[in-house]
This record gives structure tokens, sequence and C-alpha cells, in this order.
């Protein structure tokens, strides 16, 4: 099987899935799983989620800097993301984790056949309600926007916003689901975003949401993983120096692999394209 993933305007990747290992329509996108030249990968509507290879350095982009933005960790809120990978680095650092995403079938599918996220054994157990992780298969929108509780952090890990397209998912990139997210935070939080690729000639959703996050948030704060195709967005309401984010970083209960105090340095300046 080829799969081909548009990168931009004109512009097509193709990946060659050598092992098709599920290949099959949920109720929400149409979802494979196999082998590719960079491991087991997950692709979602024709576009690559994940991969064996780069899942880690992908999800610590997203994950790490809002652990050490915040000002406590111990309460966490993860919105899509089915692959559960942020959900079990929060829990190894030492936070309780709700974890919602609209569709139960991909989450169980991910589970079974990735070699990363969840276990078939750790997702029945969060689905259960049993240990750090408590998972919610429910629309992200309805959730937050009916969500009583504060976290110190709310994570959303979602597809990229479509362009010109009615993806369900679209609306969880807007300004008033951002400040829903917001009215969640306990003081001091963070909402951390996965924001879009900062490569020129496909940067549209990344500056899209950059803009929303200036709109909505005091001190929005960019990572940009100079290992991945990806940037991070991370809305504060105080400015946290980066270097109070390098001296949290050495006491942090989990210990990246991917992200340390240069990456840090590095990777929070933003591109002169959202700085313009």
């Amino acid at each position: 099987m080829n799969i081909e993933e548009p990168v931009g305007a004109g512009l097509i990747r193709q990946w060659h899935v050598s092992d098709v290992l599920v290949d099959t329509r949920t109720a929400y996108q149409h979802l494979v799983i196999g082998k590719t030249a960079q491991g087991i990968s997950l692709f979602c509507d024709d576009e690559r989620q994940s991969t064996e290879f780069s899942q880690l350095v992908y999800h610590e982009a997203l994950l790490v800097p809002a652990l050490l933005l915040a000002s406590t960790v111990d309460r966490v809120l993860v919105v899509g993301s089915s692959e559960g990978v942020v959900c079990r680095i929060v829990a190894e650092a030492g936070a309780s984790v709700d974890h919602v995403d609209i569709d139960a079938e991909a989450v169980r599918l991910c589970a079974e056949h990735l070699p990363y996220g969840y276990s078939p054994a750790e997702l029945a157990r969060a689905e259960r309600g049993e240990g750090p992780v408590r998972v919610h298969y429910a629309d992200g929108w309805e959730f937050v926007h009916n969500c009583a509780e504060k976290y110190d952090v709310v994570l959303v890990d979602l597809p990229d916003e479509q362009d010109g397209a009615d993806a369900q998912h679209n609306r969880l990139y807007g300004t008033e689901f951002l400040a829903r997210c917001r009215s969640l935070l306990t003081p001091g939080g963070v909402v951390a975003y996965q924001g879009g690729c900062p490569t020129l000639w496909r940067n549209s959703t990344l500056v899209k949401c950059w803009r929303r996050f200036e709109e909505t948030f005091p001190a929005p704060v960019y990572y940009g993983s100079a290992e991945h195709e990806w940037a991070f967005l991370f809305g504060t309401e105080e400015e946290v120096p980066v270097e109070t984010m390098a001296e949290r970083l050495a006491g942090l209960r989990y210990r990246p692999v991917t992200v340390d105090e240069a990456a840090l340095r590095g990777g929070t300046v933003p591109p002169i394209s959202l700085r313009g």
C-alpha cells in the first residue's frame, strides 16, 4: 500500500506501507496502521500522525515545555492524542490524567497495534478509571465546555487544522475553544497545542494558531522541534523565562530523552513568520 500525504499546496509525500496491520474507517476517520521505513506508523485520513521512529521527539516537544511552564503539575487534561503516549509520560511525571478522545475505536486499535503508547492492559485500566489515567470517550468540545474541573495543564493534540475543509476538529482550534480551555486552568496553568508546521510553504495553519494564542493568552510560548517538522504552542498567564524552564528541567520527575536545556533555548525562539 502507498499513502499519499498532502504536505502543502501542490505537494504530496508518499509513504510505502509494507505491511498493513489495520485499514479501517471508524465513525470519524480512515485509519491505517502499518509498517513503514520508520517502523510501525499511524495514519489518519492519509496524514501521518506518528511513527515508531520519531514519535518520542514529537510527544516530548508537545508535553515537556508545558510541564516546565506550569507552576505545578498535579492534574492534566489531554484532548485527542489517541496513542496515549503523552498520558503515559504525564503519569510518569507524577500527575493524574483525564484523557478525552472522540474515537474509541481508534484509541483501542492504537493500543492493540502500536508498540508505543498504551498497551491493551493499560488502556483497559484507564477505561475503568483505575490508576493515574482515566479515559473518556467523548467529543472534546462538549467535554471541555461542560467541565467543572480545574487542571494544571490542558493539552490538545489533534490532526492539523484543515484549510478550506469542514473537518469536525477545526472548531477545537478556534478562539472560543481556546478561551474555554484557558478557563479550566489552575493559577499558573498552561494550555498546550500541536500548532502546525513552521516550514514556509506549509505554515498557514501555524500562523493562524499562533495569532489565536496571541489573542487569547497574555504570554504565549512557542516551541519548535529541530528534529521534527512540527511546532507547539503554549498559553500562559504570566511570562516564564527560559532560564526558569531550564532550572525546572533538572528537577523534573520525568527525564526527557529529546529535550534538554540547549533545545529549550533554541526551540523557544519563534520563526520570523510568527514574529512579523
